[in-house]
């Protein structure tokens, strides 16, 4: 008897489609593998035990079940995007406890296209953090669970990384899908702006907030990207993975972007190393540094703080945490001056001509391992804005820009968990940024999940 579960989408798919798995069996040894695991890992503020299977019953009669490229593949999806039938907490007790009556547009295309919801995920409240905790749950990291899985897609991260689901929907406005991937050794995509739809809290954090995929491959992820992005994300016809991205000028910089914060070295040696394997595919390797302008951190914070600003408006202040409150009301005062995009626009200018002369930008995904999953949501926030920026500097810029990036599992840290690096591209260039993923993984493959006790 085949265990559906730990197997990859594209797997499961063949499968249901090829009537060698039906849609029930594959969700019942996934919600099995929930039940077992997801006490000591804190992924899904909902579980929908009763839901799922009977909409895999009702996938199975489809009379397109054959041609459906999510065939029955359980997802789950981030606790800030509307599911029917279930209510949206986004990590926060302030938010209304009332069935959603119509799915998200990204909710709606993955069940169009085969996709069955196990559960919804844990968030930070109001998705504001690196770090997955609050009233609902934490989540932590399943390569370590003495640390949080990262933020603010750590509950959909958690379960993937677990193997209690094989794709899961995430967003990223500050880099929510990357951090947490990063952390739980998955590969991820922030498409650039427009690729797929967005629509997530009160305007997507001044258009800084994309959704997109979590996976343990990246087959996995470009069958995910495809669904959401309503358009064909499938490779190349090329000889095969080592060929598959031509020959690329490819920058690698272990520098954070953030002024005062160091790059520990397993993370820029993850860097280092990766560099090396693409000069050694043939591409153009060099070192070459962004020009970050010193402002960055300010700018960085005022996105963040005016985001949480327009997300907390109309919200009961006395149930938010208080580090909630106080990101919100430092916020406020930057709404007006964030709103008219000049900051983003500039940094874009700036860093214009760099991504002219060089087709992808090699990093660190982090700047150092995750914190220890705990209460960040009732510590201050000092306190927890320091962690997340200690910890995670490298993704800001590409949300202010508006430009792709990826999170790519590559190396190990002296823990034993997974490192990874991040990729970045100019507009429109998620394809390229997936076809040096392939590279890596062809040359480097990882694990696909955490070697967790049943």
């Amino acid at each position: 008897m085949t265990d559906w579960a730990g197997r990859t989408a594209v797997e499961i798919a063949a499968a249901v489609r090829a009537k060698e798995a039906t849609p029930r069996e594959v969700v019942a040894d996934h919600l099995a593998r929930i039940e077992r695991l997801d006490g000591g890992i804190g992924a899904f503020r909902v579980v929908r035990a009763e839901a799922a299977p009977a909409e895999a019953d009702e996938l199975a009669a489809r009379p397109d079940l054959a041609e459906l490229p999510l065939a029955g593949v359980p997802v789950a999806v981030k606790d800030n995007l509307a599911v029917r039938g279930e209510s949206m907490r986004v990590g926060s007790a302030a938010t209304p406890d009332t069935p959603a009556g119509d799915d998200h547009v990204t909710v709606a295309r993955l069940r169009a296209a085969g996709a069955v919801v196990v559960g919804l995920t844990n968030v930070p409240e109001l998705c504001v953090f690196g770090t997955t905790e609050g009233v609902h749950g934490t989540a932590r990291n399943p390569w370590d669970t003495s640390r949080t899985a990262g933020g603010s897609s750590g509950g959909s991260a958690a379960a993937v990384a677990a193997g209690m689901v094989p794709l899961a929907l995430g967003n990223d406005g500050m880099g929510s899908l990357r951090i947490p991937a990063a952390n739980c050794g998955l590969v991820t995509l922030k498409p650039g702006h427009g690729v797929v739809p967005a629509g997530i809290g009160e305007g997507d954090w001044f258009g800084m907030s994309e959704n997109g995929p979590l996976a343990t491959t990246v087959a996995d992820l470009r069958l995910m990207l495809s669904v959401l992005a309503a358009a064909d994300m499938a490779p190349p016809e090329e000889p095969g993975a080592a060929e598959a991205a031509g020959a690329l000028r490819i920058a690698v910089s272990a520098r954070s972007p953030l002024a005062g914060v160091r790059v520990s070295a397993p993370y820029a040696g993850a860097a280092r190393d990766a560099a090396g394997v693409l000069m050694r595919a043939g591409h153009q390797v060099r070192r070459a540094e962004p020009p970050y302008p010193l402002s960055l951190s300010v700018t960085s914070l005022t996105h963040w703080t005016a985001g949480t600003a327009v997300d907390a408006a109309g919200l009961d202040g006395r149930l938010l945490t208080r580090r909630t409150r106080v990101h919100a009301a430092i916020g406020r005062r930057f709404v007006n001056r964030v709103r008219d995009g000049a900051a983003r626009e500039g940094l874009r200018r700036r860093l214009e001509p760099f991504f002219a002369e060089y087709d992808v930008l090699l990093t660190p995904a982090l700047a150092r391992r995750s914190p220890r999953s705990g209460p960040w949501h009732e510590r201050g926030w000092l306190r927890n804005v320091l962690a997340n920026t200690n910890y995670s500097p490298m993704t800001p810029p590409w949300n202010l820009t508006g430009w792709p990036a990826m999170a790519v599992p590559f190396g190990t840290l002296p823990s034993g968990a997974p490192a990874a690096v991040q990729l970045v591209g100019r507009p429109g260039s998620e394809g390229k940024l997936l076809r040096v993923a392939e590279q890596l993984e062809s040359l480097r493959p990882w694990h696909r999940t955490a070697p967790l006790e049943d």
